[in-house]
């Protein structure tokens, strides 16, 4: 029964420990424990509505970078356009440029054939009309050297 007694003296010495500790642990939990879990719980959220907003910009970013990349692709692509029609429209103006050279050369070639046919009919002419004067020349010649070569005709 000893035991007992020493038990219950024990136990009445030790309740005003217990509620001094209850007393700090409700203090601690009010004054300490409270407003970190508070600023804990503030500064989550804080963390991921920065989260939710660098994701927000990433994509807002990735969509300005494919709306940048369309445009340099339209860009290109008129460019290249550009530079299709300006070589299309080179090519058309050296084609014509061609096809006038070709024609004015023609033009050329034939008025000087019909040149040369003139200038070969005048000298046609102009020899046919001289062959009597000539032929005499030549035989008058030939004659006049045999006569001066042996005296005679020699038959």
């Amino acid at each position: 029964m000893d035991i007992l007694h020493s038990l219950g003296q024990l136990f009445l010495g030790s309740v005003p420990t217990i509620i001094i500790v209850l007393l700090f642990y409700f203090f601690l939990r009010s004054v300490f424990f409270t407003p970190i879990q508070r600023a804990m719980a503030e500064r989550e959220a804080r963390i991921d509505g920065a989260r939710a907003e660098a994701a927000a910009v990433e994509a807002e970013a990735k969509h300005e970078m494919e709306s940048y990349h369309d445009a340099l692709s339209q860009a290109r692509a008129k460019i290249f356009s550009e530079q299709e029609a300006v070589r299309h429209e080179a090519l058309e103006n050296r084609g014509k440029l061609l096809k006038a050279m070709r024609v004015r050369a023609q033009e050329e070639v034939l008025a000087a054939t019909k040149r040369i046919e003139t200038e070969s009919q005048a000298a046609r002419a102009q020899v046919e009309r001289e062959v009597p004067t000539l032929a005499g020349d030549i035989v008058r010649v030939i004659l006049e050297k045999r006569s001066s070569l042996g005296g005679g005709v020699a038959r």
